[in-house]
This record gives C-alpha cells, sequence and structure tokens, in this order.
C-alpha cells in the first residue's frame, strides 16, 4: 500500500527561491489590499443603507475608506 521512502526528502527540480518569495508576497499583497476594500465596501453599504446619505453617501465612504486603507495599510 504505502511505499517507505528512505532517501532524501527534497527531490525532482532544484527550488526557485526568488519567484517562490515573489509569489509569496504577492499573495499577502493582494490578501491585505483585498481585505481592506472589502470592509471598506461593508461599511460603506452600511453607511448608504442605515443613514440619511442613501447611494450617494455609500459611494463617498466606499472611496474614502477604501483610498485611507490602502494608503495606511
Amino acid at each position: 500500500m504505502s511505499e517507505h521512502h528512505t532517501g532524501p526528502a527534497e527531490v525532482g527540480a532544484a527550488m526557485d527561491y526568488p519567484e517562490h518569495e515573489k509569489t509569496y508576497n504577492g499573495f499577502l499583497n493582494v490578501a491585505k489590499y483585498g481585505t481592506v476594500v472589502i470592509v471598506a465596501l461593508l461599511v460603506a453599504m452600511a453607511a448608504g443603507f442605515f443613514t440619511a446619505g442613501g447611494w450617494v453617501g455609500g459611494v463617498f465612504t466606499f472611496i474614502i475608506l477604501a483610498a485611507a486603507g490602502i494608503i495606511l495599510a
């Protein structure tokens, strides 16, 4: 059923560590800025639905929060 390997754990092609780091950093940036935009969108939706600002107030809230979050992140 299962095979028992006694050789080295790393077999095959050599790892391209600079490319791995570049991909990992790209993933972290997408996760960070994506989270900022989603939180800004949720707050803007709440502001647009539950305040007197309406749709326009929600859009302005989203733009301001997204820009501030991206600058501060």
